[in-house]
């Protein structure tokens, strides 16, 4: 599975409670139909069947479309729902070793970390992993802190990973992110929340398809 196949990536994270009136499934249907390329269920209030049931569905809904899938903080969730592969956060590492994470899933699946320094993206170099989310670049619902655009390019050249950034990222604000070398974006509110995802998406990747490396 290649985690990125494209230079530049737009990517959702899912979230119930910023779906306004749909259902997660319901976004992710409509990301899918304007052309999102990652999809991570990042479902914080679900109980765990809830979790499985969830998983399942955007796992075969992803497959049928060929969008990468990615289940949030659990390995185990992941391999029991057959996602692509598994996002984990700093604390989730502690829990869940990398080593033991790729024994777990297997050489094929996808294993992506959380950063939120330089120091961190640093050490992630050495995981044996294929992709870093770094941020949350600006003030966001879901994170008390903020780490800012101005290490982006630094996170680039550092990097021997793709590097998602994520983090408060919208219409406003995105060519400032992709001014900075930024390619790869994940996105929350500004996706869910939107009354036209479909049209939502479309109008990121065609800002994000602007700039050419």
């Amino acid at each position: 599975m290649i985690p990125f196949r494209n230079k530049k990536n737009l990517y959702l994270v899912t979230s119930q409670e910023y779906c306004l009136q749909k259902t997660t499934l319901e976004v992710a249907r409509e990301a899918i139909a304007g052309g999102i390329d990652i999809i991570q269920m990042r479902e914080k209030t679900f109980a765990n069947d809830e979790l499985i049931k969830l998983g399942k569905e955007l796992s075969t809904l992803s497959k049928k479309h060929n969008i990468v899938f990615i289940a949030n903080d659990d390995p185990c969730l992941a391999k029991e729902i057959n996602a692509d592969g598994v996002h984990l956060g700093q604390s989730d590492i502690l829990k869940h070793p990398i080593y033991k994470v790729r024994e777990l899933l297997g050489k094929d699946k996808i294993i992506g970390v959380s950063t939120h320094c330089l120091e961190q993206v640093k050490e992630a170099n050495s995981l044996d992993i294929d992709y870093i989310a770094y941020g949350p670049i600006y003030k966001t619902k879901t994170k008390d802190y903020t780490v800012g655009p101005e290490k982006i390019e630094d996170v680039i050249k550092t990097s021997r990973f793709p590097v998602v950034f994520i983090g408060g990222i919208n219409k406003e604000n995105i060519r400032a992110v992709l001014k900075r070398g930024a390619r790869n974006m994940a996105m929350i509110r500004e996706i869910s929340e939107s009354p036209d995802i479909k049209a939502k998406i479309k109008e990121l990747k065609e800002i994000i398809n602007e700039y050419n490396n």
